[in-house]
């Protein structure tokens, strides 16, 4: 295990104070480096650790804030949050674009090779930004298969990769099917992965506070749905792979 730095950056968006963690790899040199979003319930410690073991697999990670350092635990507080946003491409893209700001900045930060990895809404925020003619490497969805104007989805310059739970009721076989469509349509280079039996958020760790109906935590799938987003980002910043050893259970 090699030795991360790590720190909290504070920067505006939405019109909010946003509170970052940037996880820094040992090296001095620049680096690849990862944009990860969180779920609507907001930036937890289960997005800091992520970027923690990304940055421990050498790349620069930056997981981002959706609230202004608030957490949702709360449903309703949650959905009356992200439900607006999540209609709104243009406040997507620009909670992308303003950490996306702060992660190119970073000098560490190799500008030229950046992914997106995001869960939930913030997967919806990786997708804008590939919508928006961002140049990313990769991005990656987890549960959060969010369409968006089918005329700007050409501009996705990159592989994108989406995992789901067959169980999801939020992301049902009609969502799938309209992301994948779109996708298709669109000449992307799409891949999805359907875990068996899992729900949304299969992903997350238990919590300790209400859920929506059909959110559950699926260990297996879980941990597979992290080494598939691992190899995703080997293949398309593919320098580090040789550097990289066992990759870290979350």
């Amino acid at each position: 295990m090699t030795t991360v730095t790590t720190r909290t950056i504070t920067y505006a968006a939405d019109g909010l104070t946003m509170t970052g963690h940037l996880a820094l790899p040992a090296e001095t040199d620049r680096r690849p480096a990862v944009l990860v979003g969180p779920e609507g319930v907001g930036l937890s410690d289960v997005e800091r650790r992520r970027a923690d073991a990304l940055a421990e697999l050498g790349y620069v990670a930056l997981a981002f804030d959706l609230h202004g350092g608030r957490y949702l635990g709360d449903p309703e507080e949650m959905l009356a949050r992200c439900m607006p946003l999540l209609s709104d491409p243009g406040r997507m893209r620009d909670i992308g674009h303003a950490a996306l700001d702060v992660l190119r900045a970073e000098p560490r930060t190799d500008p030229g090779r950046i992914a997106a990895v995001g869960y939930g809404t913030g997967g919806g925020i990786a997708l804008e930004l590939g919508r928006d003619g961002v140049d990313l490497r990769a991005i990656a969805t987890v549960n959060g298969l969010i369409t968006g104007r089918p005329d700007e989805t050409a501009r996705i310059r990159c592989p994108v990769w989406a995992g789901v739970g067959s169980e999801d009721p939020i992301m049902p076989p009609a969502q799938r099917d309209a992301f994948t469509a779109e996708m298709q349509a669109a000449g992307v280079d799409w891949r999805l992965v359907v875990y068996g039996g899992a729900l949304h958020a299969f992903h997350h760790p238990p919590v300790d506070h209400t859920v929506l109906p059909g959110v559950g935590h699926h260990p297996q799938h879980a941990q597979r749905a992290w080494r598939d987003v691992v190899d995703l980002l080997a293949e398309c910043l593919p320098d580090t792979a040789a550097r990289t050893g066992a990759v870290r259970r979350l």
